[in-house]
């Protein structure tokens, strides 16, 4: 009967002590670190030259466009960044004529008072944006 009793208390230990470890995940030693994107010049190495004097105002937004999508021409009054998710975008300057393609994984930061389009291949593109703006100020114009 002792035996028994101890055998039982045994397992029921084991079953608390050690089971709940096997199952959970280890946890994570250290935080991963990777810089997308830094720098003060936009993708075609013009340079960004000032902010509005107005109340910081922060955007980020999620944007999907369709595949074999042309954008309007269109320039942006404040810095911004964008990281493509899926798909390849091509952007270019109307008055330069630069063209850069960025594909999924990379890291674009955009232009700032000079007029551009982006456009779509056969694929939709997917990707989130952040805009360093002032309050009152659009995003594009």
């Amino acid at each position: 009967m002792k035996t028994r009793a101890l055998t039982s208390l045994l397992v029921t230990t084991l079953a608390v002590v050690i089971l709940p470890g096997c199952s959970q995940e280890p946890a994570p030693t250290a935080i991963e670190r990777k810089v997308l994107l830094q720098g003060s010049t936009s993708w075609d190495g013009t340079s960004y030259t000032r902010y509005p004097d107005a109340v910081p105002e922060l955007s980020l937004l999620k944007l999907k466009i369709p595949a074999n999508t042309e954008l309007n021409w269109h320039k942006h009054p404040t810095p911004n960044a964008a990281y493509i998710l899926s798909g390849e975008l091509t952007v270019e300057s109307r008055d330069s004529g630069q063209v850069r393609s960025f594909k999924q994984g990379e890291a674009l930061a955009e232009m700032v008072d000079i007029i551009h389009r982006g456009k779509t291949g056969d694929k939709p593109v997917e990707l989130i944006v952040f805009y360093a703006g002032s309050q009152g100020i659009p995003l594009s114009e």
